[in-house]
């Protein structure tokens, strides 16, 4: 158990607004005690009697759930609980609201959902947000009492659906499975004409901004609760009619210089007010769908030594009048790939050489399993990394609540993000066997993989859609990770081509391990049970050379451990040994490497995670296990030898 879910309040659950880069000033939260109930998987009517209380939002396998039982593949899983809609739910600017929007934050693995019996929709896939409309199923005046059921289905690993490291018979580097309701349930209220995304796209003196707008006559199921605006490398979305840049106009307020096709009717338009330290900076009136460059006179760019974020207000007008509002941020930076003054192949921030130290950031936890016990823990992670002088975490096989990206954002801390892996059996010679005998594959050979199944295939490819549309505007996310030491793979090349499309603002990491097939922007290497040694071929290649995982170093630190099994790729018995052998790695194999070329790195791990007692930190994050000053000391190397 963390510190922090010893000192959880069950009525106070996860109350921080859950999308910090769209808020409005609606909010109910509906996280708490929920009603649930276990049935046989073929039962759809709800159960006349309810196996007790769940705390929502924690997972039944998860103890803070206080449930402590595993979803079975051939089992349904229950929620119900009443809601009244508060007087003042419409908010305080006056615009009249016309829907109600149901908000998951993620859903383990497939859901349907009533509303007071009527059925208001469902969701597939266990890691994306989604939105149901639900005005027309309320009941009754305002004050009257609603009842939301929710139906879950989580076949885990036993099909292609995309499961992370979750696993029935969990062990080694495989976890606890876990289903149902992970994050965040909420409701929001919004007018029948509404903001229903946002695309900030950021570069070293302006931004770039597509806003999205939501019809009540075309409303239903929204996957990521931000919209679906693809940009190109200019920022312009791929739906918009006439896009073109703004005209500054010397005062910081800007103009679009083309007209384009409303988005949501002809007298609609959308008010633009960037803003630092409460002093506005820059605004513009933009079509609707139409992307606009802003310029930012007197640029303040983010890094994670200097964080700084920008205000973003929109206000979405009908013939000159407020129908929404809602507020954002945005910093300014650029990611790439470049030479350093050696002409050594380097990472890029804001055009300049950038060392990516890094660890390996699974996202577990003893009492939550995959849900931080609170919002303080979540950003406590990204604020120990950043204190021991890490400039990075990859985020591994996860994705997490929209939170724990403002809080790298607002903190300071790159992200490396992973899609989430599916595909059906993992074959040992395909994806654990190449770590020491070096082998590759064509990932085209489906069936080896774990890809057969073309529905599969495609059920990834549209999770990656919907995850680069979710974290779009993370101001700290650097890096996509698509596949991971062959977990899923498939058509690496061509599933990197459509990701560039996606999103080509940031670099990817196409194959993380092994079975590199030639593209991305980084030869991605996983070391653990030989030494690392950079060879001069990688560096003669037209991509960074990366070391996206090594070490793995483990101790066990008692009355600190999940159970009683120890997993790691080298085992130590004291702190001292672990601390002098860490020490060793780093200045007799990693900074050199750092020093002829090698462009990043990523420590395993975080934290120690069920077996793995490999982490730099425990499990219940209570234990730092090498002496702070030394990390840093490290870390501070490793810059030094880039060229920091």
């Amino acid at each position: 158990m963390t510190e922090w879910g010893t000192d959880l309040d069950p009525a106070a659950v996860l109350q921080e607004y859950p999308r910090p880069q769209l808020v409005r000033d609606s909010y109910l939260n509906l996280n708490g005690y929920w009603e649930y109930a276990i049935t046989a998987g073929g039962r759809e009517e709800a159960p006349d009697a309810w196996d007790g209380q769940i705390l929502v939002p924690f997972s039944p396998e998860a103890p803070l759930s206080g449930v402590g039982r595993q979803l079975q593949p051939s089992e349904a899983l229950w929620y119900r609980r009443s809601f009244i809609l508060p007087a003042d739910f419409a908010g305080d600017t006056g615009v009249a609201r016309e829907r109600v929007m149901l908000h998951f934050g993620a859903v383990d693995q497939s859901c349907t959902v009533t509303v007071n019996g009527v059925p208001v929709g469902g969701h597939d896939g266990g890691y994306l947000p989604f939105s149901l409309d639900v005005t027309k199923a309320l009941a009754g005046q305002p004050g009257a009492e609603q009842e939301l059921v929710v139906r879950v289905r989580d076949i885990s690993d036993t099909g292609y659906h995309s499961r992370g490291k979750q696993k029935l018979d969990r062990g080694g580097i495989w976890y606890t499975a876990q289903s149902g309701i992970w994050q965040t349930v909420w409701l929001e209220s919004v007018p029948g004409k509404s903001i229903g995304g946002l695309a900030l796209v950021p570069d070293l003196d302006s931004v770039t901004v597509t806003v999205q707008v939501s019809d009540a006559g075309t409303a239903g199921t929204a996957s990521t609760g931000h919209g679906s605006i693809e940009a190109d490398a200019a920022g312009t979305g791929s739906g918009a009619a006439n896009g073109g840049e703004s005209e500054d106009t010397g005062s910081g307020v800007a103009v679009p210089s083309e007209a384009g096709t409303p988005a949501g009717g002809a007298d609609l338009s959308a008010e633009i007010t960037v803003s630092a330290a409460g002093q506005t900076v820059a605004r513009a009136v933009v079509v609707p769908g139409v992307p606009l460059r802003l310029a930012i006179p007197h640029p303040h760019v983010w890094t994670p030594e200097d964080p700084f974020l920008y205000d973003v207000q929109v206000r979405l007008l009908d013939g000159g009048r407020e129908v929404d509002r809602v507020q954002s941020y945005t910093g300014l930076r650029t990611f790439g790939m470049g030479p350093d003054a050696a002409g050594r192949l380097r990472l890029l921030l804001n055009g300049r050489p950038y060392f990516h130290a890094g660890l390996l950031d699974q996202g577990y936890w003893p009492d939550g399993l995959y849900t931080a016990p609170s919002d303080a823990a979540l950003a406590s992670d990204i604020e120990r990394a950043r204190d021991l002088g890490f400039t990075m975490l990859r985020k591994h096989i996860k994705i997490e609540p929209l939170r724990w990206y403002y809080h790298c954002d607002r903190l300071g801390m790159l992200v490396w993000q992973d899609l989430v892996n599916g595909g059906t059996t993992y074959r040992h010679s395909v994806v654990t066997a190449p770590a020491v005998a070096g082998t590759h594959r064509r990932d085209n050979a489906y069936l080896a993989f774990g890809r057969d199944e073309e529905a599969g295939r495609a059920e990834f490819l549209a999770e990656m859609h919907g995850t680069v549309e979710l974290l779009r505007n993370a101001v700290s996310l650097a890096v996509w990770v698509p596949f991971n030491e062959a977990w899923g793979q498939f058509d690496a090349n061509a599933v990197t081509a459509q990701l560039r499309r996606l999103d080509p603002t940031r670099s990817v990491d196409h194959a993380s391990g092994w079975h590199d097939q030639g593209g991305g922007d980084m030869k991605s290497l996983h070391v653990y049970f030989l030494p690392f040694r950079l060879r001069k071929a990688w560096l003669r290649g037209s991509r960074a050379v990366v070391l996206s995982e090594y070490g793995g170093y483990s101790l066990r630190i008692p009355g600190h451990t999940f159970n009683t099994k120890e997993f790691g790729y080298r085992s130590f018995r004291t702190r001292q040994a672990l601390q002098r052998a860490y020490r060793r790695l780093h200045t007799r194999q990693i900074e050199p490497a750092v020093a002829r070329g090698l462009a990043a790195t990523v420590y395993t791990q975080l934290t120690d995670v069920e077996d793995e007692v490999n982490g730099l930190l425990t499990y219940d994050r209570a234990v730092l296990k090498i002496d702070a000053g030394t990390l840093r000391e490290v870390n501070a190397r490793l810059i030094r030898a880039a060229g920091g």
